[in-house]
């Protein structure tokens, strides 16, 4: 069973316990969260309280989750486009549909079943038996360079790289409309959408900084082909961000407007340049995964 422990501040005063939760929490619904308190799991200044209870400032919560039973991952023979390789760490270029790694409802055909039988046990194991190797995510139907570790040294220090913000990470999309600006910077917070979980959103109450920084490559008339570089790497940062200043990706259904001429599957993103400074050698390297065929294609049309 772990155990999360929080110390309620004056910002999150005379919200709903399970609420405050859902926040504090983020990988956790509403609901299963409201189940447990209702079953007593949750705590409040050593005395259970119910799901309708509202914090007040300085409330010590714990909050006591039983550990889920994890499925076994097993390794599959799915083919991976290996940008580059050595003892440490692997980039690979992520296709599009492709989960990163398990979790409820995709426990196969993910990055992390094709890495387990390409590298064998050669997976870091800090983010547990769902995530060996896996440091940091792209969406499903993001396409483009992702790093995995293959040790726990690797691993802590792209890890590292990451929260210090200075991992080089460059995508090209296509959005909706024509920027007056032809470079710029959005420097919104981004957190959990407040009415609907699946969503991120800028929440500039309970968000944490986001930071991106675009230009324009190309216009083609009602869309405009732009470079987007990420100071910061918040869930869905750039799709919430470009839908925020009025220019949702193309193909996003999640941020912008549902249907395209174009028949895409999700949102034209792919994260073509990734930089880092190598775990073992402390050299910095920069790899560039071309852009999928589709994406080639759409640009042409336009």
């Amino acid at each position: 069973m772990d155990e999360f422990r929080f110390e309620i501040t004056e910002e999150m005063e005379d919200e709903r316990i399970d609420k405050c939760l859902s926040m504090l929490i983020d990988s956790l619904s509403r609901s299963f969260i409201q189940k447990m308190i209702k079953d007593g799991a949750v705590m409040v200044n050593g005395a259970p309280v119910k799901g309708s209870y509202r914090v007040c400032a300085e409330d010590s919560i714990v909050f006591y989750l039983p550990k889920a039973v994890e499925p076994d991952i097993v390794p599959e023979p799915i083919p991976l486009d290996i940008l580059y390789e050595d003892e440490d760490v692997i980039v690979v270029n992520k296709p599009k549909g492709m989960v990163v790694h398990p979790a409820a409802g995709h426990y196969s055909g993910t990055l992390v079943n094709a890495l387990m039988y390409h590298c064998g046990n050669s997976l870091s194991g800090i983010n547990g038996v769902m995530r060996p190797g896996i440091v940091h995510r792209i969406d499903r139907d993001t396409t483009g360079s992702l790093i995995a570790c293959k040790n726990d040294l690797a691993h802590n220090c792209i890890a590292e790289q990451l929260k210090s913000h200075s991992v080089t990470r460059r995508y090209h999309a296509i959005c909706h409309g024509v920027l007056k600006d032809e470079c710029g910077v959005i420097d919104r917070p981004i957190g959990r959408h407040p009415t609907d979980r699946k969503k991120m959103a800028i929440n500039e109450r309970n968000g944490k900084r986001a930071v991106t920084h675009f230009r324009v490559l190309k216009h083609f008339g009602h869309y405009t082909y732009i470079e987007c570089e990420l100071e910061t790497g918040r869930t869905h940062q750039i799709r919430v961000h470009m839908s925020s200043i009025g220019h949702p990706l193309l193909g996003d259904e999640t941020y912008g407007s549902r249907g395209t001429a174009f028949h895409l599957q999700g949102q034209t993103l792919h994260a073509k340049i990734l930089g880092f400074r190598h775990p073992s050698t402390g050299e910095y390297m920069e790899l560039d995964a071309p852009l999928p065929a589709y994406f080639g294609h759409l640009l042409d049309i336009l």
